[in-house]
């Protein structure tokens, strides 16, 4: 075998179905934890997955690519990156760290769920391999962030938030809980590989790694390349499914499972990734607006590859394009007044220029979501600190685990989605997260948001000390203005230039 090209030998290596003699094919593939929907074992073959890549080549290449990203940086440990770059940058450090890191560890959970019980040869088989990629993105992440918790504690959160009660990782965990660890083989190939890596990830890699590079953090860029030609590949196992599940009749299902896993990315990218690109990022290193990459990444090459494949855009497309211009700007504002329930520092991005940039990337910025912000620079400049702090908890959805926001200023579209289901009150962003909801209500109904544990006395005492005890927020961890309010200086200048 060592002597023939790989596509010599390759199908009849990963043709490794057999017919079980001690026990029935059920009991060999349980139907909810394969998803197989009545499909028999003969259609699921015919899966052809379109990266063909054997282990001692995968082996190899991953090794060439750890080889790279430590290299670089060794190579650049002494260059004192974290002293020098802009707070903004440590930020966007921070948050992606906290999000992702215990994350990556999290899908490889369902890369074995799929490698076991996938009843398609070679969906097993590049699951197999997608579950050592998701355990080296988890490793390589963490200790790359451990390098900085000795300069800062908010780096601890790399390993630490997902085991907390904060806001935001409630949200995370909520959403890939969903689609990671509650579904069969089927479900997790459609809604993590297809929707949310084909989707989300594989290209929000790219842009983050493209923004690194930019700002000069050359160890963060290679780091997230080298994770990004991993999600490439593992991220085509759902693509090959879907023409099966059609031809057997199940498209509607297939759709549908896509477009659960595509909003919930899309919240949670929202609060996310949005701030990261249009505030935390230095003016001068930013390549894109938020909205310039998701149409550009997202929305045009995920349209393309649903209809690819035989899929419809989902309902909800219209909607999807309208939040793209106002939802991330909104859970900004979120995170900066509520900037000590979080553990990075939120860079607020509205210098002169910056707003200037803003009006120009979305035009009416000024007039909406700028209406927020003079308010805020008004009681920065007059130094009445207290009132950029909030003395309530907003209202979050029941499905993204979100606070509900909308534009503000004449455009003010206030919005709350309630939905009364077994005697209990539910509350929703939008139509869609209702949607999402009434589609399974069993898998969602007994979650509790924070608020609804605030409010069953859950957090004690009920007070903002409370809440950050409740979430795991020690000093020298809670978030603050990532430039400590320098930004404020160009508004403070004006007005003593006009008092003069």
């Amino acid at each position: 075998m060592a002597m023939l090209e790989r596509m010599d030998w390759y199908d009849l290596a990963r043709t490794t179905n057999w017919t079980p003699k001690y026990v029935q094919e059920d009991e060999l593939f349980p139907p909810e934890l394969s998803g197989s929907m009545g499909i028999t074992l003969e259609k699921w073959e015919s899966y052809d997955e379109p990266f063909k890549q054997s282990y001692p080549e995968y082996v190899n290449i991953q090794r060439q690519k750890d080889a790279g990203a430590y290299s670089v940086k060794a190579a650049l440990e002494r260059s004192k990156l974290y002293e020098n770059a802009d707070p903004g940058w440590i930020s966007v450090l921070a948050s992606h760290y906290g999000a992702i890191a215990r994350q990556e560890y999290h899908a490889s959970l369902s890369e074995a769920r799929m490698a076991r019980f996938g009843k398609a040869p070679g969906q097993r088989n590049m699951a197999t391999l997608g579950m050592m990629d998701e355990i080296r993105h988890g490793q390589i992440q963490l200790f790359f962030a451990h390098e900085h918790v000795s300069k800062n504690r908010q780096f601890d959160w790399a390993h630490k938030a997902m085991d907390t009660n904060e806001w935001a990782a409630i949200a995370a965990r909520h959403m890939f809980d969903d689609i990671f660890a509650c579904r069969s083989a089927t479900e997790i190939a459609l809604m993590l590989t297809f929707a949310f890596e084909t989707g989300f990830t594989n290209m929000q890699f790219l842009g983050l790694a493209a923004d690194a590079a930019q700002a000069g953090d050359w160890t963060f860029s290679s780091l997230i390349s080298s994770i990004q030609t991993d999600e490439a590949r593992h991220a085509q196992i759902g693509g090959p499914m879907i023409p099966i599940l059609i031809a057997n009749g199940k498209k509607a299902e297939a759709q549908k499972f896509i477009d659960i896993a595509l909003w919930r990315s899309w919240k949670l990218f929202s609060v996310l990734t949005g701030p990261i690109m249009d505030y935390y990022t230095p003016l001068k290193d930013r390549k894109q607006s938020f909205k310039e990459f998701m149409h550009e990444w997202i929305v045009k090459q995920f349209e393309r590859s649903l209809i690819e494949v035989g899929l419809e855009r989902p309902w909800y497309w219209d909607q999807l394009l309208d939040e793209i211009d106002w939802q991330h700007h909104g859970m900004h504002i979120g995170t900066w007044f509520w900037r000590s329930t979080i553990w990075w520092n939120s860079a607020a991005g509205v210098t002169p220029e910056e707003r200037a940039w803003l009006e120009e990337k979305y035009p009416g910025w000024n007039e909406t979501f700028g209406t927020v912000w003079d308010v805020i620079t008004e009681n920065v400049v007059e130094g009445r600190m207290e009132q950029t702090y909030p003395e309530t908890l907003p209202v979050i959805c029941n499905m993204c685990q979100l606070p509900i926001n909308a534009t503000p200023g004449p455009a003010w579209r206030a919005r709350d989605v309630p939905l009364i289901h077994n005697n209990r009150r539910y509350h929703f962003c939008s139509e869609v997260c209702k949607w999402v909801f009434e589609q399974e209500p069993s898998r969602y109904e007994g979650h509790q948001t924070l608020v609804d544990r605030f409010l069953a006395g859950q957090v004690q005492p009920m007070d903002l000390g409370g809440a950050l005890k409740y979430m795991g927020l020690a000093p020298g961890e809670i978030g603050d203005d990532a430039h400590q309010y320098a930004w404020a200086d160009a508004a403070r200048a004006e007005r003593i230039k006009k008092a003069g």
